[in-house]
């Protein structure tokens, strides 16, 4: 009976729609100081080619450290996303999202 009821209450749970999660796009941007940035669908985040220690803050914010640099990605409501760096010393910009 109890293994039924946690089925059940599975199912139910699995069915309920919640608000949409978004997650990384894929992802190419070439940033200033030829620092190069690539991101799989979903992740991870790839700077210079090693990938970054990545941190989300939500849904649509993301931050990848490594090659010190600090790369910030922002998924737009319409999918897109929005690049920046921030280096060494304060250095900081946005990337050309390819």
């Amino acid at each position: 009976m109890r293994y039924t009821l946690l089925a059940a209450a599975s199912l139910a749970a699995l069915t309920v729609g919640g608000p949409a999660q978004a997650k990384i796009p894929l992802v190419n941007a070439t940033c200033p100081m030829n620092i190069e940035v690539h991101a799989d669908e979903g992740g991870p985040i790839y700077i210079n080619g090693k990938e970054g220690k990545l941190k989300k803050f939500n849904d649509n914010y993301f931050e990848a450290k490594g090659s010190g640099v600090t790369i910030s990605l922002a998924i737009n409501p319409d999918g897109t996303a929005n690049v920046s760096y921030t280096g060494k010393h304060g250095a900081n910009g946005v990337c050309i999202v390819k």
